[in-house]
C-alpha cells in the first residue's frame, strides 16, 4: 500500500476520495487489493472515520471500490466493468440535460453527427446480426398499439443497434452512453408533435442504405431525422410555452374573483 500525500482541511472527505481514486486510476492500488481499515485511513489522513466513510462512499458511487459490512468486510478495489461506467456517464449527461445545461439544438447537432461516423462504419462492416436487429425495432415501431414511452424504447434500442453496428468497442461505449441519455429527454419532448410513420419510413431508408453499404446515403438519412426532430421539439418548445402563459392567465384570473 502506497504512503499517501497529506491533506488540507478544507473538503477532506472529498480530497482523500480524490487521493485515493488517483492511486487506483494509475494502478498505485490494484484491483481486487483491500483498502486499509476505516481506522488505518483515518489514522493515515489524520481525519475523522466518518470523515473516511465519506469519502469511500463516493469511491463507491463512481463504482471503484466495493464495500462490505461484518468481520470479514472492508473495501475492494473493483475490476471495472464497462456496462457500469457507461451508465456512470449516462446518468451524468441525463442529469445536465433535465437541468438545462444543455441546449436541444446542441443535442440535435452532437446526435447528428456522432451517428454519422457510426454509418460510415456500420456500412463499410455491414454486420448482418445488428442490421437483423434494427429491422426488429423497426417492426416493433410499426406496431400501431404501441405506447409512446414503448414506441420511444424502441427507437432508443434503433439506435443502439447502429452504435453496435459498428463493431467498435470504444464507439459503442461512449455513444450507448450518449444515446441512452440523451435520447429518452429527446423522444418524451417531441413525442406528441412527431409522426411516427416519418421515423419509421427514415429507418426503414436506414436500413436499406446500410445493406448495400451506401454511407453517404445513410448519413443523408440521419441528418433529415435530425433536421425532422429539430423542427418537432421547436413545435413542442412552442406549445409548451403557449400552456404555460395560459395557466398563469387562470390563475391571476382566478385569483381576482
Amino acid at each position: 500500500m502506497q504512503e499517501f500525500p497529506g491533506i488540507v482541511t478544507a473538503g477532506l472527505a472529498k480530497q482523500i476520495a480524490e487521493s485515493l481514486r488517483e492511486q487506483i486510476l494509475s494502478g498505485k492500488i490494484k484491483v481486487a487489493e483491500r483498502l486499509p481499515t476505516e481506522e488505518e485511513l483515518a489514522r493515515k489522513f489524520s481525519v475523522s472515520r466518518p470523515t473516511i466513510r465519506e469519502a469511500l462512499k463516493r469511491l463507491a458511487a463512481e463504482n471503484l471500490i466495493h464495500s462490505r459490512r461484518g468481520p470479514r468486510g472492508g473495501s475492494t478495489v473493483k475490476h471495472p466493468r464497462p456496462e457500469e461506467a457507461s451508465l456512470s456517464l449516462s446518468n451524468a449527461l441525463r442529469l445536465l440535460a433535465g437541468l438545462g445545461e444543455f441546449d436541444h439544438a446542441h443535442i440535435f447537432e452532437a446526435r447528428c453527427e456522432l451517428e454519422s461516423t457510426c454509418c460510415r462504419l456500420a456500412a463499410k462492416r455491414r454486420n448482418k446480426d445488428y442490421l437483423a436487429r434494427m429491422r426488429t425495432e423497426l417492426e416493433t415501431q410499426r406496431d400501431a398499439t404501441l405506447t409512446d414511452e414503448e414506441f420511444c424504447a424502441s427507437d432508443v434500442r434503433f439506435h443502439r443497434g447502429l452504435f453496435e453496428a459498428t463493431e467498435n468497442p470504444i464507439l459503442q461505449f461512449m455513444l450507448c452512453a450518449i444515446s441512452d441519455a440523451l435520447q429518452p429527454v429527446t423522444n418524451l419532448v417531441v413525442f406528441r408533435f412527431r409522426d411516427r410513420k416519418v421515423i419509421c419510413e427514415q429507418h426503414q431508408r436506414l436500413i436499406e442504405a446500410l445493406e448495400v453499404s451506401d454511407a453517404a446515403g445513410a448519413v443523408e438519412v440521419l441528418q433529415k431525422q435530425a433536421q425532422y426532430l429539430a423542427h418537432s421539439y421547436r413545435k413542442a418548445r412552442a406549445y409548451r410555452k403557449s400552456r404555460e402563459r395560459k395557466r398563469g392567465k387562470d390563475a391571476k384570473a382566478s385569483a381576482a374573483r
